[in-house]
């Protein structure tokens, strides 16, 4: 455990910045698992409405620092390519 004040107070700073980006974390998984139930039901209009939430839940998530920017680009990619490729 830590002695010094300023250390103390990085500690809970750090538990609860860590706490907001694992709720931001798990709310986009769960927005892009919904998306590709979607898509694997063959649901496109299902898939089309959870893929513009999730979007913008990793959107959100790459403003906060959560996830690097080319993480979120490539998470949105792969969603896009997977619901584009439903209506082909």
């Amino acid at each position: 455990m830590a002695n010094i004040k300023s250390a103390k107070k990085r500690i809970k700073v750090i538990a609860k910045k860590t706490l907001r980006n694992k709720i931001i974390r798990s709310r986009t998984k769960t927005a892009i698992k919904k998306v590709m139930l979607a898509a694997g039901e063959g649901n496109k209009t299902g898939a089309a409405a959870a893929l513009q939430m999730a979007v913008a839940f990793i959107d959100k998530a790459a403003s906060k620092g959560v996830y690097h920017k080319n993480n979120a680009a490539r998470k949105k990619s792969r969603l896009y390519k997977l619901v584009n490729k439903m209506g082909a």
